[in-house]
């Protein structure tokens, strides 16, 4: 009863905060997060009322099944614009921005972290500067799909970034085992393991383009058996939670030291993308199944904003160190896409707003911040704080950024403040 209960209050309040925002013009997203806080462990959720609002982070944790499945619906929803017809247009351009961005994120968070760490070493050390500058790779691509989806954007910025968005998954996942190899090393005083750096990261992205591959080729040979609306829906909703489930699998190959894991976000993309481009009714299909996602995406971000630690502001280190983050790893995502775009030949729009809309970050970077924390002991903690912080403010302003470049973009059209009366539209269908 109290987690239906919980499930219930949850979409309740973000749908009650969507409509309180939207005089505000700020994207549903938004509210969802707030409505999140505001039932979270900092606000009702204090009152120690189980069931109204969540009382301690367990019992958020206790819904992360809710929010594992509808990461799987956003990375199928991404793959979908894996087409080949898209790709070959636009294919070379996103795969050099992703990298190229991504790399700037982390060179400018490492370099400014580093100069940081000189001026008060005693409260940030070499290791904490390397990490800190891998999560900067990280964007989070369900804020992104929400407001393209709410403002039904379209257009090259959004054909673009939609790919890019995708790819930061893979580009992240490499640059993170890295990094994260080499910090450890410093703090253990231990060599760096080649394996651990370098082979495990690609195995992990190999094995999950092919896990998802042969799902995307079982599912369009499995759903030619229905045709009904109901049962193809169920069909893909079935597909998406077997492929998250499956995600989580980590398998070790004997006495080697290499362990195969999965991304479910590479995993559904790429189950998605071999599906959109093998099945003739691919298109009808994926908006079938958007439409059906939408409660579960507003679940999935109230119960992101109930996560966001508030504590963290009591830490002056975490919130120094995390204002510098922010703009060190704002300003690589947005001088990076802003270079690379005008390398690519794209279009001057592309070059100026692009950047923006990469901002928002949250479940893949908070995945890789406790990773940190449960193997760098102290040294994981502090920046698991900071990593909170800086989630906290991008999850609350980056919606609000994309919606605004999308819009200067031009690809959100402005909706009419008094629309005409059906009597008006009719005269102007005859004039």
């Amino acid at each position: 009863m109290e987690v239906l209960l919980s499930v219930a209050v949850s979409l309740f309040v973000g749908l009650i905060m969507s409509r309180v925002v939207k005089p505000l013009k700020l994207p549903a997203v938004t509210g969802y997060l707030i409505g999140g806080l505001l039932i979270g462990p900092f606000a009702l959720g204090a009152l120690g009322i189980d069931g109204i609002g969540f009382t301690s982070f367990e019992k958020v944790g206790a819904l992360k099944p809710i929010s594992d499945v509808a990461l799987g619906f956003i990375a199928f929803a991404i793959g979908n614009e894996f087409r080949l017809k898209q790709l070959k247009a636009i294919g070379r351009q996103a795969a050099v921005i992703s990298v190229f961005q991504a790399l700037s994120a982390t060179i400018l968070v490492d370099l400014g972290l580093l100069i940081l760490h000189f001026i008060m070493p005693d409260k940030i050390n070499v290791a904490d500067c390397i990490t800190l500058g891998a999560i900067a790779t990280a964007t989070a691509p369900a804020a992104t799909l929400m407001v393209v989806n709410q403002y039904k954007a379209k257009g090259p910025l959004v054909d673009i970034l939609l790919p890019i968005v995708a790819l930061d998954d893979a580009v992240g996942l490499i640059v993170f085992a890295v990094s994260f190899g080499i910090a450890k090393s410093l703090v253990s005083g231990v060599g760096v393991s080649l394996i651990s750096v370098l082979v495990n990261p690609l195995i992990e992205v190999i094995a999950s383009l092919l896990l998802g591959a042969l799902l995307g080729g079982i599912y369009t040979w499995f759903e030619r058996f229905f045709h009904s609306r109901s049962k193809r829906l169920c069909v893909a909703i079935t597909f998406v939670v077997f492929a998250v489930s499956l995600s989580m699998l980590r398998l070790k190959l004997g006495s080697s030291g290499v362990e195969i894991g999965f991304s479910p976000l590479l995993v559904c993309m790429m189950m998605a993308t071999v599906f959109c481009n093998i099945c003739p009714s691919s298109e009808e299909l994926m908006a079938k199944t958007d439409r059906w996602t939408a409660p579960l995406f507003v679940l999935f971000f109230v119960i992101s904003g109930a996560e966001l630690d508030l504590s963290v502001f009591s830490d002056w280190v975490a919130v120094l160190v995390g204002v510098a983050y922010i703009i060190l790893r704002s300003a690589g995502k947005i001088g990076g896409a802003s270079v690379s775009s005008r390398f690519t030949k794209c279009s001057p729009t592309i070059q100026k707003w692009l950047g923006i809309t990469l901002l928002p970050q949250a479940g893949v970077a908070l995945g890789m911040s406790l990773t940190v924390s449960t193997q760098l002991g102290p040294d994981g903690a502090v920046i698991r704080s900071i990593v909170l912080f800086s989630v906290l403010i991008y999850e609350l302003v980056g919606p609000m950024l994309t919606k605004i470049a999308l819009t200067k973009a031009g690809e959100i059209a402005p909706k009419e403040t008094n629309p005409p009366h059906p009597e008006q539209k009719r005269h102007r269908a005859k004039a």
